[in-house]
């Protein structure tokens, strides 16, 4: 947990789980496990073996003690919709969610089945209000957001990673038909082009048809993206890191604006666009020629651009020399109330 962090769309972390395992190309090179793996050992980061997956239930009451509103992303050391996680204990997550309601939590997952499941449980949703009657008995305030009344939370975004086109088209759906406030993609790292459209349903000139796609308009459908709220991008950093062409970030950019969604670019990641041509000899690895479908070829081909490697400070995050970051609509006005 940190009360601080780096990463450009939230504020701060909370991490009441810790360690998780691979489902998708987007973990091959988990940033979380590096972590775990370059302070195992020292003072005040303790970790088990591996990145097993470990419980912290002396974490959860953390965000109650924050007194100013700040963004949560929750879990960003783990899964918090992991299977070894306890129904039990995600209703605990919850409920000290309901209880906290200055700040705005961030749950992104790629367990994308149970996030639906659970989310749209009356069993589960009786666990949560179960566990908040137990944190009023502690003396923990929760009447001005208790479940009872509010759900789905109103300060809850439950997002999806999407890497890929497979990725987006199996786990989007679901998290459309998630009970959410907010619900947001992650496309980082963004391994391969995504159309959005064959993810996402169109249809409907406005929001607020419903908690699931399942809805037929007499007009015909828009352009809009029926139930997602915002999108986030970004290349891989780290050393094993792979290129992105630009073309992905800018279809999604272009994606959303048509589509009425807010978009944040959070990062190119260790590869940059370059404009030019490198002067031989190179070092390996220093530029690579990347194919719309990222496969890396021969220069001069079709398509391709060459991408410098760099680090991720250096690469930065502008898109076409502009930074993008937008926020759900009505999210900043809700956030700083």
């Amino acid at each position: 947990m940190s009360q601080r962090s780096a990463i450009e769309w939230t504020d701060a972390t909370w991490n009441p789980v810790t360690g998780c395992d691979k489902v998708s190309p987007g973990c091959d090179h988990c940033y979380a496990e590096t972590f775990t793996e370059r302070w195992r050992g020292v003072p005040g980061h303790h970790f088990e073996r591996g990145f097993d997956l470990v419980l912290r239930p002396e974490r959860l009451g953390q965000p109650l003690k924050w007194r100013a509103p700040r963004r949560v992303f929750v879990n960003s050391m783990s899964d918090l919709f992991h299977p070894a996680v306890p129904d039990e204990f995600i209703a605990e997550v919850f409920a000290v969610m309901a209880a906290a309601p200055r700040h705005t939590f961030q749950v992104l997952t790629k367990r994308h089945g149970r996030l639906r499941s659970l989310l749209r449980s009356q069993g589960f949703r009786d666990l949560v209000q179960g566990e908040s009657a137990d944190l009023a008995n502690e003396g923990v305030d929760v009447r001005a957001n208790n479940p009872w009344e509010n759900w789905p939370l109103p300060n809850v975004w439950l997002g999806v990673s999407a890497e890929n086109q497979r990725w987006a088209e199996i786990r989007i759906p679901a998290l459309v038909e998630t009970p959410a406030a907010v619900r947001f993609v992650s496309a980082e790292p963004l391994l391969g082009p995504i159309d959005l459209t064959r993810a996402v349903w169109t249809c409907g000139s406005e929001r607020g048809h419903g908690l699931t796609a399942r809805y037929v308009h007499a007009g015909g459908c828009c352009r809009r993206f029926h139930g997602i709220d915002w999108v986030i991008t970004g290349g891989e950093s780290g050393p094993s890191a792979r290129p992105a062409h630009p073309d992905w970030f800018r279809s999604i950019r272009d994606q959303c604006q048509d589509a009425g969604v807010a978009f944040f670019h959070k990062q190119w990641g260790a590869w940059v666009p370059f404009d030019g041509t490198p002067h031989y000899p190179y070092g390996p690895g220093a530029y690579a020629w990347i194919l719309p479908s990222g496969k890396q070829s021969e220069p001069g081909t079709l398509g391709g651009v060459w991408m410098r490697r760099t680090s991720k400070k250096s690469a930065g995050r502008l898109l076409d020399g502009r930074t993008h970051n937008d926020m759900p609509a009505g999210s900043e006005a809700a956030w700083r109330a």
